[in-house]
């Protein structure tokens, strides 16, 4: 092409490869690039060569691979420039989803980065443009620590508190039928059935549910008319610790915060929106001969949860999280700034922090 884009004509282009193969006095001595790779093929390759316009069947030839390469950096190109978002992302650039976070051993020192405003979730990526796109699975991200004898357990007890423990964040807080507005019978079940207070408050909660006792400060419900979980993942980042606790008992701290998307009930919506809960729940596995105690089970020494967008001063017995309409009409809340991925602080900091005093207001969802 010509700086001005007109083409060369055929018959120009033909007398010019004669005049080379036949190497005519009259023939540049400084071709341009195109006419020296066709020299040089000549010199390389005897024989007429083919038109540039023309088409002759494929004939085998040695460095047929590099054919196939070239195709694929085409295809390659070609896949950057129309969803060069994805592209970066496979390889931890540019906003994309990068390399899963290992589980959290210790505290953070500081919040997760900031994601772009432009990456909103969808259904085939729900946590996309959230810390929680590199958190794990459920449990799966919530590892145990190693088993000691402690108290009055020995090792392989301390190891089986420590494995339902982990069943009862699972069966509170991950069980699709739960999540689904189901009664956690299976988690209720490892609790200390002789515990009178937290029987009180059970049997409040599962039937007139208030601020006093709301089942949300240890379950995790969505009205299934309203809301409904996308997909089957949820998103999890915490710790579980121990230390010996009173009278020889295995005192276990779980620290875990759980990332809900959620879309409305109603059939073919599609915005996504998150839910996102931190709990903090001590659990005691007492001495059966210093505590009255069904084996198996353990008592509830304290438990405090952090909700974000799940509902403000709403006490249901399920989380009411808000989509763009309805944030759009009650504002971002009146209460302090609180980013629900920040997980530098306790939770009972950021409870004292927040108060009651009105709704707390998310930086990010």
């Amino acid at each position: 092409m010509g700086k001005g884009g007109a083409s060369i004509p055929d018959e120009e282009w033909e007398r010019f490869l004669r005049e080379a193969e036949a190497g005519t006095s009259g023939a540049p001595e400084e071709p341009s690039a195109r006419a020296r790779m066709v020299a040089r093929r000549l010199r390389e390759e005897p024989g007429r060569p083919e038109g540039w316009r023309t088409h002759q069947p494929p004939q085998p030839r040695k460095g047929k691979g590099w054919y196939a390469v070239g195709l694929l950096v085409v295809v390659v190109l070609l896949v950057v420039v129309m969803i060069p978002g994805r592209v970066a992302g496979w390889f931890g650039v540019g906003g994309g989803v990068s390399t899963p976070l290992a589980a959290e051993s210790e505290r953070p020192d500081q919040p997760p980065a900031e994601e772009s405003a432009a990456r909103q979730p969808t259904l085939e990526e729900p946590f996309r443009g959230s810390p929680a796109e590199r958190w794990g699975d459920g449990t799966a991200s919530l590892v145990l620590p190693a088993a000691r004898a402690t108290g009055w357990m020995s090792k392989e007890q301390v190891a089986q508190a420590l494995d339902r423990t982990r069943d009862f964040l699972a069966e509170s807080s991950l069980d699709p039928g739960v999540l689904r507005g189901e009664r956690p019978g299976k988690a209720i079940a490892l609790i200390n059935p002789y515990q009178r207070d937290v029987s009180d408050y059970l049997a409040a909660a599962f039937g007139t549910p208030s601020r006093e006792n709301d089942p949300l400060m240890l379950f995790s419900r969505f009205a299934e008319t309203k809301t409904r979980l996308v997909g089957n993942v949820v998103r999890t980042r915490g710790r579980i610790t121990y230390q010996q606790g009173e009278r020889g008992a295995v005192e276990v701290t779980t620290d875990v915060t759980y990332v809900y998307p959620v879309v409305r009930a109603a059939a073919g919506s599609d915005e996504v929106t998150r839910t996102i809960v931190r709990r903090e729940v001590v659990m005691s596995w007492d001495d059966p001969s210093k505590v009255k105690i069904k084996p198996g089970t353990f008592s509830l020494v304290s438990y405090r949860a952090d909700t974000t967008n799940g509902g403000c001063d709403t006490f249901t017995g399920y989380f009411v999280p808000e989509f763009r309409a309805e944030r759009a009409v009650t504002g971002s809340g009146d209460g302090p700034e609180v980013d629900p991925y920040d997980r530098s602080t306790s939770l009972e900091a950021r409870i004292r922090e927040s108060g009651e005093a009105g709704c707390g207001k998310a930086t990010r969802l």
